[in-house]
């Protein structure tokens, strides 16, 4: 097998045993097993299993599946919101698209998890720098919507959080606690209307009803 191919079966294994096992609960020698490899052809491609958690990582932050081709703020739709100041479709596009990547990407989902729990540098460094990015990059949004007079005069990390805690608690519930969806079975877009209403009726100064754009 040409090493390209190996190096990058070698990861959507260990990818696939992460996501279920979690990192401590992973050892290369089950990720050479599940090849049908030796241990010793792992070690070829990654020297440590820290090395190979980081190329996942790096993938799922870079490329891959979860932003092949352009960055999650590239998005043209939230481009147009934010030249347009249109709030309601400001929040709704980044709620839409961040529900649609959870479902999707459950398995990442509950590797990071699982990293968070076992108190994993490599989660830290997750956060650090993709999580890190939105606050950041919506709340230099919110700040100028404050001195526009149209949102509250509240810490905008504070909306920021409220905002993403919404969405990640209703995809939890979803991938892991509710995947029947017995307490609450609504679509993604209804989930990112909603979830929008309710944080631009907590922070603009004059209530705005929400008009899905």
């Amino acid at each position: 097998m040409p090493a390209d191919s190996r190096r990058e079966q070698i990861i959507r294994t260990a990818f696939d045993l992460f996501s279920k096992k979690g990192f401590n609960g992973t050892t290369t020698k089950d990720i050479a097993a599940s090849l049908g490899v030796s241990e010793a052809t792992v070690f070829k491609y990654f020297a440590t299993k820290d090395e190979l958690y980081q190329a996942i990582l790096d993938i799922k932050n870079c490329g891959d599946d979860f932003h092949r081709g352009h960055k999650w703020h590239d998005n043209p739709d939230l481009i147009q919101a934010i030249e347009d100041k249109n709030d309601e479709k400001v929040f709704y596009t980044f709620a839409l698209q961040a529900l649609n990547k959870h479902h999707e990407n459950q398995a990442f989902m509950r590797m990071i998890l699982f990293s968070a729990l076992e108190n994993h540098s490599l989660a830290e460094c997750y956060y650090r720098g993709f999580i890190t990015e939105i606050y950041d990059f919506f709340a230099s949004y919110i700040r100028k919507r404050q001195e526009d007079g149209v949102f509250k005069k509240i810490e905008p990390k504070v909306v920021v959080r409220a905002f993403l805690g919404m969405l990640v608690h209703h995809s939890l519930n979803n991938i892991l606690w509710d995947k029947s969806r017995y307490l609450l079975n609504i679509t993604n877009e209804q989930a990112a209307r909603e979830f929008t209403e309710i944080l631009l009726n907590g922070i603009c100064i004059k209530e705005k009803l929400f008009q899905q754009n």
